[in-house]
């Protein structure tokens, strides 16, 4: 065997010292979840600075020819007497006052809880390289060798860097425009409810401009989510800088944003800001000295969130569970909501034959940083979850000499690298406050079908197409469309209670100043949920094309087709008449099985009448010169190009006023068209009962042409603009569309696609669906999404459920049905579930009953 000094110094050229900005991987494996405390310790290559376990270093030395690796191996130091007192879940002496870690008033960063061994390991011969060794090797080697050691023992590791840049990425500087903001007296008054964007209907991330007060959505966000960018365009045509976002006010603040400083910001006169438009509860006292605010109580909640009182089974003696599909999650901070959708995920087959039963296969083909990978990253945490390796006893923190019951906690796995991946870039899942579990599950299911466009696709296992009949009540005509969901939403018709007496008396009592008045919950028949899902909705304000008119109309909803697994949400959050937000205290019985055959769609019946599309002709003008529809496109030559039609004169006004809503123009000039030019208000309407349509942003067709104005001709795009969209995931047919809404421009093509991701994929639906293939005789439907279908029959197995007062504070759990026995998990801890609260849960999933 060579000299190691001169190995090292044949290897010298390779090993770098880790510079400002250098991603240092030194607390966990790129491809598992080994740390220095594991068997093996951990090895962080001397040249990447990635990470890895003993399982796979020796496979990225063979795949990069690296042979320099920093081993640092960690064994928990014993506890001294004295520190007990701040183990199993107390409060530290010091009492943080700040949501942070590592920085004066927050939460201290544990230091030396381990003692550490270094040193360098060369491969493939493993030969071993101490500080002592390097004293005695030439001044080059030891130089070089010993800068990168340090480098790397001083660096702060990534997940380090993470956890303490989101626990702190609530700091804020006050905002320039906040002292003088000026708010305008139009007297408007805003509800604590109910809200939804001026312009595009949508009622999630909304926003409220601060100065006119008007309510609109947020951006769009890097992977599709988020708003339509309707709060951005209001501030780029009136310049009012700050909105707050509706569902984060709270008597301690709110989410500020200036679209101006282009960052989150504070507004010192927030209270005065948000009574101008009726929102009153900034100015509201405490009720007493001793009730804690929302940060004393995630605080509070983060330093105890592992003592088993804080779940629903608390005062029953759980029994730990270890093994395959057995493994806990470390909370991160506020992770809970996190850990719960992934363990439940990873109980769905689609998701374990995609990312866990091929995982070698993902490995070897992972990139050169597969900290990055959001394949190999989920493939990571998948197997994790169900391999049973880390699904083991974790060594009791506090006196190992104590005899008492165990806890119950996992060694387990902490999910950094995943939870950094797929939250970068997003406003709240980037950070560590607590999140809604149902937004994180279609936030996760939107990544999922980005990075499946090609391929086994698990996210097919909740997609299901909702069926809208929409019946004009004057003329009895009716209209379908088709869209594509994953969660079955129900809302809680508190009016429904069946101990309504009860309630009644309890509160009485309350008011009355009983302090023994009893806690009563409100108990409400599922049935009447889903009652309230499959009644028909009265439209008072629908838009006719029949009669050309506004009457009433009425809406029904139905299933199209039937998921393999399908999600409900039961409808929990909503805000009270003091806009505190708050969670409906209620017990549902929910069902073990369900049947939901009935609400299987029928489509249109024999006999049924159809809305027209087309309006009567709009206005003519005499003067209106005559020439081809097509413009530019027609030529003398060829007639038919051309149309004996008078172009149509259509209202300038109305066209604009919709543009400036946010809507496409060619969006827009349909809407005035087919609404023959009776007014904005017929124009909107008509724009939100086809902003599904796949062709709602295509050009306007008028009758007897081919094709509408401005058009460009499939023949005539550019093969290397279609080649360059394609490579990134979509289909031709979708690159097609998106280079002739943008007059064949790239730039504009790839923006135009990535802002209308929901009408591509209604598009591929519609498309692809049986409807399509039925009329034109089995052509083959265009890729896109697939929807599965089968009965309606299933039975539950898993809930997740909420404790605390709203989606911003509190605790999740989810309960998982295994072998016919109900687990419960709990962050780290898994057990053997006594008494499900199945009628308290949150989110419900069901699988499909084979027949």
């Amino acid at each position: 065997m060579a000299d190691v000094g001169e190995v090292l110094m044949s290897v010298l050229s390779t090993i770098r010292v880790p510079k400002p900005g250098d991603r240092v991987h030194k607390d966990e494996c790129a491809l598992s979840f080994s740390s220095p405390e594991s068997e093996g310790g951990l090895y962080v290559c001397m040249n990447s600075f990635l990470g890895f376990g003993s399982k796979y270093v020796d496979r990225h030395h063979s795949r990069t020819g690296q042979r320099a690796y920093f081993h640092i191996t960690r064994t928990r130091k014993a506890k001294k007497e004295e520190d007990n007192n701040s183990g199993s879940g107390h409060p530290p002496k010091k009492k943080p006052t700040r949501l942070a870690i590592g920085i004066e008033g927050g939460f201290d960063v544990e230091q030396d809880q381990y003692e550490e061994d270094v040193k360098v390991i060369i491969l493939p011969d493993r030969q071993e390289v101490t500080s002592d060794d390097l004293a005695t090797m030439p001044d080059v080697v030891k130089e070089r060798v010993s800068l990168s050691m340090a480098g790397i023992m001083t660096a702060d590791s990534v997940s380090h860097a993470l956890q303490v840049q989101q626990w702190d990425g609530e700091v804020r500087q006050e905002s320039r425009h906040a002292a003088d903001l000026k708010q305008l007296d139009n007297g408007l008054k805003i509800p604590p409810s109910g809200w939804r964007c001026e312009v595009c209907d949508l009622q999630e991330n909304i926003w409220m401009n601060l100065t006119d007060g008007k309510v609109l959505c947020g951006r769009r966000y890097f992977d599709g989510s988020g708003g339509n960018n309707h709060a951005l365009l209001h501030y780029q045509e009136t310049g009012y800088p700050l909105a707050v976002k509706l569902g984060t006010i709270t008597p301690d603040g709110a989410d500020v944003y200036s679209y101006d400083e282009d960052d989150m910001v504070l507004d010192s006169k927030l209270p005065e800001h948000l009574s101008h438009f009726g929102i009153d509860m900034m100015t509201m006292e405490k009720a007493s000295s001793t009730e804690r605010t929302m940060t004393e109580l995630e605080i509070a909640v983060n330093q105890r969130v592992g003592e088993w009182e804080v779940i629903q089974e608390s005062g029953t003696t759980l029994r730990p569970l270890y093994g395959p599909g057995l493994t806990g999650m470390k909370n991160l901070g506020n992770s809970c909501y996190l850990n719960s959708v992934m363990q439940v995920l990873f109980t769905v087959p689609d998701f374990q034959s995609k990312y866990v039963s091929n995982i070698d296969k993902i490995i070897d083909d992972a990139p050169s940083d597969p900290t990055q990978d959001f394949k190999t990253q989920v493939a990571k945490l998948g197997y994790g979850l169900l391999s049973g390796e880390y699904s083991k006893p974790a060594p009791d923190p506090g006196d190992e000499n104590d005899a008492s019951e165990p806890r119950g906690d996992q060694i387990g796995i902490a999910p950094r690298m995943f939870k950094a991946l797929v939250g970068r870039g997003h406003p709240e899942f980037s950070t560590n406050r607590q999140q809604d579990a149902q937004e994180f599950l279609l936030h996760f299911i939107n990544m999922v079908e980005r990075n499946c466009r090609s391929g086994l696709n698990p996210s097919e296992a909740f997609r299901f197409l909702v069926e809208e009949r929409i019946v004009c009540q004057q003329s009895q005509k009716a209209k379908y469309t088709q869209r594509v969901d994953y969660i079955v939403q129900l809302p809680v018709p508190m009016d429904q209670a069946t101990n309504t007496e009860e309630l009644q008396e309890a509160e009485r009592r309350r008011e009355e100043g009983d302090s023994s008045a009893p806690t009563v919950r409100a108990q409400i028949p599922f049935t009447a949920c889903m009652a309230a899902l499959s009644e028909p909705e009265i439209l008072t304000d629908f838009w006719s094309s029949a009669v050309q008119t506004k009457t009433t109309a009425t809406k029904t909803t139905r299933f199209a087709s039937f998921p393999d697994h399908l999600v409900i949400q039961i409808k929990k959050f909503t805000f009270g008449l003091d806009w505190v937000p708050k969670k409906l205290d209620v017990s549902i019985d929910v069902p073990d099985t369900l049947d939901l055959s009935a609400l299987r769609a029928t489509g249109q019946q024999p006999g049924e009448e159809l809305l027209p599309e087309v309006a009567p002709p709009p206005l003519m003008t005499p003067d209106v010169e005559v020439k081809g529809i097509l413009g530019s496109h027609g030529n003398e030559e060829d007639d038919s190009l051309y149309s004996p039609l008078l172009s149509p004169v259509l209202d300038d006004s109305t066209v604009s006023q919709l543009c400036e809503m946010g809507f496409p123009l060619e969006a827009c000039r349909k809407a005035v068209y087919y609404t023959g030019n009776t007014g904005i208000d017929a124009a909107t309407n008509w724009i939100m009962s086809h902003m599904d349509d796949p062709d709602f942003s295509a050009p306007l067709v008028l009758p007897g042409c081919s094709s509408g104005a401005g058009t460009t001709p499939t023949e005539s795009l550019s093969e290397e603009h279609l080649a360059t969209i394609v490579s990134m995931g979509f289909s031709r047919d979708q690159a097609t569309k998106a280079l002739r809404a943008t007059s064949n421009v790239l730039d504009r093509a790839v923006d135009w696609i990535f802002s209308h991701l929901d009408d591509l994929e209604s598009m591929d639906v519609s498309e692809g669906g049986r409807s399509a293939a039925e009329s034109e005789g089995g052509r083959d439907p265009p890729p896109g999404p697939r929807v599965r279908d089968g009965p309606g029959k299933y039975e539950l197995f898993a809930f997740i459920s909420h404790m605390g007062t709203s989606t911003m504070c509190g605790h999740y759990v989810c309960h998982i049905k295994k072998d016919q026995q109900w687990v419960i998990f709990n962050d780290q801890k898994v057990c053997a579930s006594e008494k499900p609260p199945k009628d308290l849960g949150y989110l419900y999933f069901y699988r499909r009953v084979a027949e």
